[in-house]
């Protein structure tokens, strides 16, 4: 076969490498790339300049979450992301042209961009993307592209050398390199021509990321290359932690844990710490956001109020950094065997500590921070069985060969995702708009939710802000109906929101109403309730209890604010990418945009512009970073007395 073959075409110019593949090919390309960090960027690139300036040749390109700089408009957004991009991504950092054509509404006829994973909410208004979106589960795509004839797949690498040759790791990107390249295969299809780009800073990571240099058929070692891009560390709001604490309860010592990417994954993290490490605090916590001890119930019969002692185990599709600070507090340590008897042993404590191998972390891609890559790399070279990166069919799902060795590997699972919306009844809304927009995709949270369900002891959780701020002021995420859902209401388990747990799983449909009334915002229990009622879901004679009252953010930001106070609960909890001055012009522009985004907000705002009150210590500091201190003309002035009035709303109490 020809994959087993030596590699005979290396190259270290992208636009050599280009050239090949253009005339090895032909004129119509079909390529596949892995998403995220495993896209070469440069070499799509050259790939598409040749073809957008030549309608005689055609690109179809199947890939997920093509990653991109944030492109800031003019303005205060463009004096405050400008510098810090560079500084954080790098000046010669490349973003794949494509997405940002798609973005402008200008990629080339001749080009076809399917993705089944979109980076959030910055495609909704691209007709292309918006028309080739695939929607399928993270575990069906390799068998969807087995047979698209793809000709071409390209990916990021590592490469070691060694007494035995060259060898290759899909490090970041083993999830559906593995699988699709074996349904091909499967299949009796032409394999398509197999492109490793190096990159010298990706982790080595063996096991089954690990490949024979034959895997691939061409190397591109570029002489120098951009650096990985790396998700900046966001900021964590009350309402987050909140979250973040109701979900830390529900987790199961020696269980198995997997969760996303974002805010309240990372106050999910933090809680689990707190729990861990400052457990009387912790405790005080949850008692202060739970006065009717609700989720101390479920933790009695779901999850645990004490530290875990035996750690936990990571399963999940994405590696990202919250698995990292938890393997550092000392919780990421529950170690699994691919061996059934192995893991036999391991469940009922018969295992001698002393047995050597075994991870604590199995995932089917990565992306965070340039900490986490470092951690990925350190973790590899001292302890190499500690983390396997494989493919996502071995991750996302229990079917297969593996079965019951997954099942007994995922005791006490713990699924943690999040999702835009969710209904009266137990329905999710995760990646979809009412009128069909695509705001991300499905990906794999199907997968853990149905998994959640078939394992003896899993349960799936659903996280959720309770409300959003849209031009016309707040809105409940929690809905009566509506018109897309990506988990249907039989698949109903747990959803959290700041102000609590409902346990969905084997209620009745009055039941079920009832429970997530019970964790809503209180200003739109009245109306939500009435829906219901109309709709013959809650009895007639049903009343809101009063301490359902109590359910709006000024009583739940007032029980944590002295945990913020004291240091527990900070706003940057891992650490910042941003220096202690845009620190404190994130809330400032935060606020601003906001009030720029409705007619109440743009009347604050000229309130404040009118009367912007006394200036506070910060100010200069925040001037000179956003080169408004002295401004020029009439617009740098609207600027700053903008910038001033955002600061000094935000550093007041009201």
């Amino acid at each position: 076969m020809i994959w087993r073959m030596p590699i005979e075409h290396r190259y270290s110019d992208i636009e050599a490498c280009a050239q090949y593949l253009a005339d090895e090919l032909g004129p119509d390309l079909r390529i596949a790339a892995p998403l995220g960090l495993g896209k070469p960027h440069g070499l799509l690139n050259a790939l598409y300049r040749r073809t957008a300036s030549d309608p005689t040749r055609s690109l179809r390109l199947y890939t997920a979450l093509s990653l991109t700089r944030p492109q800031p408009a003019p303005g205060l957004e463009q004096r405050f992301l400008g510098p810090f991009l560079e500084r954080h991504f790098g000046a010669d950092q490349v973003d794949p042209q494509y997405a940002l054509d798609q973005v402008r509404g200008t990629l080339p006829s001749n080009v076809e961009v399917h993705e089944f994973y979109l980076q959030s909410g910055a495609l909704l208004h691209s007709d292309s993307a918006q028309r080739n979106y695939i929607s399928q589960n993270y575990t069906h795509v390799a068998r969807d592209l087995a047979v698209q004839d793809i000709n071409l797949l390209v990916q990021l690498v590592a490469r070691r050398e060694g007494p035995d040759g060259v060898h290759y790791s899909l490090s970041c990107n083993p999830d559906l390199t593995l699988d699709f390249l074996s349904q091909v295969l499967a299949a009796g299809r032409q394999r398509p021509l197999c492109v490793a780009v190096v990159h010298p800073d990706l982790p080595y990571i063996g096991g089954d990321a690990e490949v024979a240099a034959a895997y691939f058929d061409v190397e591109l070692r570029p002489e120098t290359l951009p650096r990985l891009f790396a998700l900046p560390r966001l900021p964590v709001d009350l309402t987050e932690y909140a979250l973040g604490l109701h979900a830390s309860a529900l987790v199961r010592d020696g269980g198995c844990l997997q969760i996303g990417i974002g805010a309240l994954s990372d106050a999910l993290v933090k809680a689990l710490l707190m729990r861990q490490q400052d457990n009387t605090q912790w405790r005080r916590a949850l008692v202060a956001l739970d006065p009717t001890g609700a989720t101390h119930a479920l933790a009695g019969r779901l999850g645990g109020l004490a530290p875990l002692q035996s750690g936990l185990y990571g399963a999940s599709e994405m590696v990202m950094d919250g698995f990292m600070h938890l393997q550092r507090g000392g919780i990421l340590k529950r170690r699994s065997w691919d061996s059934l008897a192995l893991e036999r042993a391991s469940a009922s404590g018969r295992l001698s500590p002393a047995t050597p191998g075994g991870h604590y972390l199995r995932g089917a891609f990565f992306l965070g921070s340039r900490d986490l890559y470092e951690w990925l790399d350190a973790t590899e070279a001292a302890d190499p069985d500690a983390i396997d990166m494989c493919a996502v069919s071995n991750v996302n799902q229990l079917y297969g060969d593996h079965q019951a060795l997954a099942v007994l590997q995922r005791r006490g699972a713990r699924f943690f995702n999040t999702c835009m919306m969710a209904t009266l009844l137990g329905a999710a809304v995760s990646d979809t708009l009412d009128d069909g927009a695509v705001v991300s995709g499905v990906g794999g949270q199907y997968n853990f939710v149905a998994m959640a369900h078939e394992l003896p002891d899993g349960r799936s959780a659903l996280l959720l802000r309770s409300t959003r701020s849209s031009r016309g002021g707040i809105e409940s995420n929690i809905r009566w109906n509506y018109g897309q859902t990506t988990i249907p209401r039989h698949l109903r388990d747990l959803v959290i929101t700041e102000y609590g747990v409902a346990d969905l799983r084997g209620k009745s449909d009055s039941e079920c109403v009832e429970a997530m009334l019970s964790i809503s915002d209180a200003r739109f229990l009245d109306a939500l309730c009435a829906e219901a009622k109309s709709h013959g879901k809650l009895a007639a004679d049903f009343r809101i209890p009063e301490a359902w009252r109590r359910h709006r953010p000024r009583p739940l930001h007032e029980a944590l604010a002295p945990f913020r106070q004291k240091g527990l609960l900070p706003q940057f909890p891992f650490g910042s990418d941003f220096s202690e001055v845009e620190q404190r012009l994130l809330p400032a522009l935060t606020w601003l945009k906001s009030a720029q985004g409705s007619w109440r907000g743009k009347w604050q705002l000229l309130r404040r512009l009118l009367n912007p009150g006394k200036p506070v210590v910060e100010e200069p500091a925040a001037l000179a970073r956003m080169k408004l201190e002295q401004p020029h003309g009439l617009t740098e002035r609207i600027e700053q007395r903008l910038l001033q009035a955002a600061l000094r709303r935000t550093a007041s109490p009201d």
